[in-house]
């Protein structure tokens, strides 16, 4: 699991607590279910079986891979369609192609994340390219979907490309875990990620043995999946594993500590944390398209099927499936 890599007793640290904070305790842990997107691609439901209340502003995670292609396997989504919120991809280890209706593209790789603003509608897609299609290798990654409050909705397209080298690096106070944060800010540092709706999203690799201890915003939700590894979570030190979602409480820390031994294949704990503010306001999604009422669900189909989203480019990308 490449993503970015550094030597943690070089960065800055993100300070221990202190006696006037409280840790978030864990209110769920729960497992999700595996399953398969697009053309094909195999995925773990992030979400499944947690209420909206609970992930609000977020909407939908799927983790994608961690697989190992055989030459003709990789697989991606076609042309589609989006409206009313923010997709997030980040890509651990591989790459994506992706293009949209609005001049946004280009190549995601190892540690680089596609931040698409869908806004008032966008096409798109994303596959892998060619040469990862004849070859084979492995692919890991994760999209996130970000909901947009009520005023922000028609807000026009915008996509951002968030190269890995960008990504602002921490290290745990014990200099055990390196952070990496995406968007958002821990402490006093912020990930490059400009986002509509107040999120932070990081992903931290925890040594074994290890433990991570993070300021968290008091007013932000607190999650924490594990693509990878075995470890401890919350106040109570509840243990959680590979394609595990806790959901904490209140508070104004998260702590994560790593197992001190990890599967051979599995030589860290890794993590995704991720909050933000709630939006509260109702939800009415449909497929592709995350609204906040029936007619406006009906009136996205429409202006989709009259081509308000914009039009597949002429030399638009399509699935490769090899030779």
């Amino acid at each position: 699991m490449p993503a970015i890599t550094a030597d943690t007793l070089t960065l800055p640290r993100i300070p221990a607590p202190s006696a006037a904070e409280t840790e978030r305790t864990v209110k769920s842990i729960t497992t999700g279910p595996r399953g398969f997107e697009g053309e094909g691609f195999p995925v773990t439901r992030a979400f499944a079986g947690v209420s909206s209340g609970d992930l609000d502003p977020f909407i939908h995670m799927d983790q994608m891979g961690e697989v190992e292609y055989a030459p003709g396997e990789p697989r991606g989504t076609d042309w589609h369609p989006h409206r009313g919120f923010e997709t997030v991809t980040y890509i651990i280890d591989g790459r994506f192609q992706h293009q949209d209706s609005h001049g946004g593209g280009g190549l995601i790789e190892d540690g680089a994340t596609q931040w698409m603003t869908a806004g008032s509608g966008v096409l798109h897609i994303e596959t892998p390219p060619a040469e990862l299609v004849e070859s084979g290798g492995t692919f890991h990654g994760v999209q996130l979907w970000v909901n947009l409050p009520r005023k922000d909705k028609f807000l026009p397209p915008r996509y951002q490309n968030l190269e890995g080298n960008k990504v602002k690096l921490l290290s745990s106070a014990d200099g055990g875990a390196l952070v990496r944060v995406i968007a958002g800010s821990i402490g006093e540092h912020s990930g490059p990620g400009s986002t509509y709706t107040p999120i932070t999203l990081a992903h931290a690799t925890i040594q074994p043995g290890a433990q991570l201890s993070t300021p968290w915003s008091p007013d932000f939700n607190g999650l924490v999946y594990v693509l990878s590894g075995r470890g401890t979570v919350g106040a109570e030190a509840r243990p959680i594993r590979q394609g595990q979602l806790a959901v904490l409480g209140k508070g104004d820390r998260i702590t994560v500590t790593a197992d001190s031994t990890q599967d051979g294949h599995r030589p860290a704990l890794e993590v995704l944390l991720l909050g933000g503010q709630p939006i509260r306001e109702p939800v009415f999604q449909y497929g592709p398209f995350v609204m906040n009422t029936k007619q406006e669900i009906i009136e996205a189909l429409q202006d989709f099927q009259s081509g308000a989203f914009g039009q597949i480019p002429a030399d638009g990308i399509r699935p490769y499936r090899g030779r």
